[in-house]
C-alpha cells in the first residue's frame, strides 16, 4: 500500500511540474503576445543581420559607428555576385535590346529596384536601431548617385529608356452651374 501511496504522489507531483509550467507559457503567451512580423519588417531584419555580418567580415571589422556611405558602396557592389538581372555590357551584340534572341556573356547583376528597395529598409533599419538620421550612410548623396547609375546603365543596356513616371493630379473641377445641363429631349417638348 506504501509503495502506491508513494506512486501515487510521484505521478501527482510530476503532473503538478507540468501543469505548472503550461500555465507559465501561458501567462508569458497572454502578457506579451507577439505578433508575426510583416514581410517587409522580416526582410529588413535580414538586411541589416546581412549588412551587419558584411561589416564584421571586413578585414579588419568595421563596427557600425565606423561605417559610412564607402563600406555601403562596397556591399551593393559585393551583392552584384548574387544578381539575376542581366546587364548587356557596352561591346555586346545585344546591348540595347529589350529582348535578346540569344544568350551572352554578359554579367548577371543586381536590379536597380532590388537595390532601391533595399537601401530604402536599411536606412530605415539603421534609425531603428539607434543612429541618428544625419549620420545614416544608407541615405547620404553618394548611394543616390550610386543608385542613379545603376538605373540609367540598366535602362541602357535593356534598350529600354527610363522615364520617370508622372504623378497623376486628381483634379475636380468646380462646375459652375449646379443644374444638370438640359437633354435634347426636354428642349423639344
Amino acid at each position: 500500500m506504501s509503495s502506491d501511496r508513494a506512486k501515487d504522489s510521484a505521478e501527482g507531483s510530476s503532473r503538478s511540474v507540468v501543469e505548472h509550467q503550461q500555465q507559465q507559457q501561458h501567462q508569458q503567451q497572454q502578457q506579451s503576445p507577439v505578433a508575426p512580423l510583416s514581410r517587409y519588417e522580416s526582410q529588413k531584419r535580414r538586411d541589416w543581420n546581412t549588412f551587419g555580418q558584411y561589416l564584421k567580415n571586413q578585414r579588419p571589422p568595421v563596427s557600425l559607428s565606423q561605417c559610412n556611405c564607402s563600406h555601403v558602396l562596397d556591399f551593393l557592389r559585393y551583392l552584384d555576385q548574387f544578381g539575376k538581372t542581366k546587364v548587356h555590357l557596352q561591346g555586346c551584340v545585344f546591348f540595347g535590346q529589350p529582348e535578346p534572341p540569344a544568350p551572352c556573356t554578359c554579367p548577371l547583376r543586381q536590379a536597380w529596384g532590388s537595390l532601391d528597395a533595399l537601401i530604402g529598409r536599411l536606412r530605415a533599419a539603421y534609425e531603428e536601431n539607434g543612429g541618428s538620421p544625419e549620420t545614416n550612410p544608407f541615405g547620404s548623396g553618394a548611394i543616390r548617385v550610386y543608385l542613379r547609375e545603376v538605373r540609367e546603365c540598366q535602362a541602357k543596356a535593356r534598350g529600354i529608356p527610363y522615364k520617370k513616371k508622372k504623378k497623376k493630379k486628381n483634379l475636380i473641377k468646380p462646375n459652375d452651374d449646379p443644374k444638370p445641363p438640359a437633354t435634347t429631349a426636354m428642349q423639344s417638348s
